[in-house]
């Protein structure tokens, strides 16, 4: 070998440490948004994994998550949105929460956003339409503020005798708690409904309101969809146990965490969907073609235990539409 050849070996020997850390930097980073917490939401951290797998792409392999639990502090989205702009990462993912997607919409019209929202889209100004989002957003809609009026009448035949119906919404997700309660409002009286309304952004008035509930005794529970909420299923359904009030939840976890029932879509579906429209993105498809989704499945259940706990007898018709009976 020539000494100039041996020499230039040398060199691009030395270069490959160099050229792996810049090849390690150039990984692409999706900046995951939710406004939950970390250690409530592993299932559906999973389920986004596989989406993402599903489309070529394997966190800390060849894409990098950088993940954001705001633990119901909406007021900390605009500076979480804008530290992800300043720094450009590749994707951003804020699924579950009407506030959360709103935001990066607002600190950005060229980052591709991957969404999970309840209400319109549209209405909302993520996309141009369902079929052509048009810009830098797409993602899923979701549905659960169009099953609203479902949910209310699975409870209410669950607990024929309810009259007064307590609805406990996040104040602090506006939006979203303003479209719940216009359709609460609107569905309850046509089945027979009174409704009152608790609000609670944080755990300790969580606790408060079910110290209300307690005092003034209405005979049902309607617990809004909101992403905090979902975080805090374990102290909603304990404090439903404590203070023996039926109580309908957005989805199934719910449920299975000793919950009465539930009636939305299917939270772990959704993550995954966010994950391969993520990978999709990642793959070079502009955000702006791939139309939003819908789910067509959409899960009825019922925990038997709990009710057998409240004292509420199941009827046959209604665990013969159930999707899952837990025991």
């Amino acid at each position: 070998m020539r000494r100039r050849d041996f020499i230039a070996g040398l060199g691009s020997a030395a270069a490959w440490p160099v050229v792996a850390r810049a090849q390690q930097r150039a990984m692409p980073v999706i900046g995951f948004v939710y406004i939950g917490s970390a250690d409530a939401s592993a299932g559906w951290v999973a389920a986004f994994r596989k989406g993402l797998g599903e489309t070529g792409y394997v966190e800390d392999q060849n894409v990098t998550v950088e993940y954001h639990w705001l633990e119901g502090q909406y007021d900390r989205l605009p500076a979480v949105m804008s530290d992800l702009v300043r720094r450009r990462v590749a994707v951003i993912v804020t699924d579950g929460g009407t506030a959360a997607s709103v935001a990066a919409k607002a600190a950005t019209a060229t980052i591709p956003i991957v969404f999970g929202v309840a209400d319109d889209p549209v209405k909302l100004g993520l996309v141009a339409s369902l079929a052509r989002p048009g810009g830098n957003a797409t993602g899923i809609n979701f549905f659960n503020l169009e099953v609203i009026a479902k949910r209310l009448g699975l409870l209410h035949e669950l607990v024929p005798k309810a009259v007064r119906v307590a609805v406990l919404v996040n104040p602090a997700n506006a939006a979203n708690t303003e479209t719940v309660l216009r359709e609460v409002r609107e569905a309850a009286p046509a089945i027979g409904l009174q409704t009152d309304v608790l609000n609670a952004s944080t755990s300790g008035e969580i606790d408060a309101a079910f110290a209300t509930l307690a005092r003034d005794r209405p005979d049902a529970l309607y617990v809004a969809p909101d992403g905090f909420f979902s975080s805090r299923r374990v102290q909603f359904v304990t404090m439903a146990a404590r203070n023996r009030i039926p109580a309908t939840y957005p989805n199934s976890d719910f449920v299975a965490a000793g919950g009465l029932m539930s009636y939305g879509t299917d939270v772990a579906d959704r993550f995954r969907l966010t994950g391969v429209y993520s990978g999709k993105i990642l793959n070079g498809t502009k955000a702006a073609d791939l139309p939003v989704m819908q789910p067509t499945k959409f899960e009825f259940a019922i925990n038997l235990k709990t009710a057998k706990a409240l004292g509420l007898t199941i009827p046959e018709t209604l665990l013969a539409t159930a999707d899952e009976v837990i025991q």
